[in-house]
């Protein structure tokens, strides 16, 4: 077996917030990785874990035809990781008008 680097531990607030992230369509990858210090592959396998295998697809998909996760297929002039049209997040929980 191939020995796998220990994944940090995170709480259930921070497992919800990457979980979030990897579902916002301009939330890159690399936003992931600069909050939390998972790599693509880690956020993969984090989802795959924690959702039922048909979202899990439903995610994957999503993703695989999103250009603005993965940075070096954005457009350059977006420079910023959090889309200005996203309303104010508070304690993982979107704020109501």
């Amino acid at each position: 077996m191939a020995a796998r680097s220990i994944e940090p531990q995170f709480t259930d607030v921070q497992l919800d917030r990457i979980i979030e992230m990897a579902w916002e369509d301009r939330t890159p990858f690399d936003a992931i990785y600069a909050q939390f210090g998972l790599t693509e592959d880690r956020v993969k396998e984090l989802m795959k874990r924690e959702m039922k295998f048909s979202s899990y697809r439903l995610w994957r998909d999503r993703v695989t035809s999103c250009k603005t996760k993965h940075a070096k297929r954005r457009n350059p002039e977006i420079s910023r990781f959090k889309c200005t049209r996203q309303r104010a997040i508070t304690n993982n929980k979107i704020s109501k008008r």
